[in-house]
């Protein structure tokens, strides 16, 4: 079975606990996180985990505080604090850069987003549902 390094994109896991649906690409990602099975390891800075904590915690998604807080502990207790490594590459959301430069600072990650078309066009850059099939296929070897 292999790990895989993934920084998670905030609209990941805001989807990921919205969702109800048992086969939506997101909840398989929460649920990897939250089962510490060492099928994923969230990357993050410091920036990366403030902006989980305002989104997470936004009163308009309702989220239980527990389940916040489970999401939040589980990256701080089995995730990899890095460092940002510099791009060149054009990101138009200023935001999204940090997602992006985390990705960037270990080999073979992979940066799981449900807005793939706001960074560049290469393999690390992955949808929930591409991230979910490289995990499936991992898990069959």
């Amino acid at each position: 079975m292999k790990n895989h390094f993934v920084v998670i994109d905030t609209n990941v896991l805001v989807s990921g606990l919205i969702s109800r649906n048992p086969d939506s690409p997101t909840l398989g990602i929460v649920n990897y996180l939250l089962a510490n099975k060492g099928i994923i390891t969230p990357m993050y800075n410091e920036e990366i985990y403030k902006e989980y904590e305002n989104v997470l915690h936004r009163t308009k998604f309702n989220f239980e505080p527990s389940t916040v807080n489970d999401v939040l502990e589980r990256i701080r207790d089995i995730g990899i604090s890095s460092e940002r490594k510099s791009s060149k590459e054009f990101i138009p959301d200023p935001k999204d850069v940090v997602f992006y430069e985390v990705a960037l600072s270990k080999e073979d990650s992979f940066l799981v987003t449900g807005n793939i078309k706001h960074f560049p066009k290469v393999d690390m850059v992955v949808t929930p549902a591409e991230m979910m099939e490289i995990i499936k296929r991992n898990l069959e070897e």
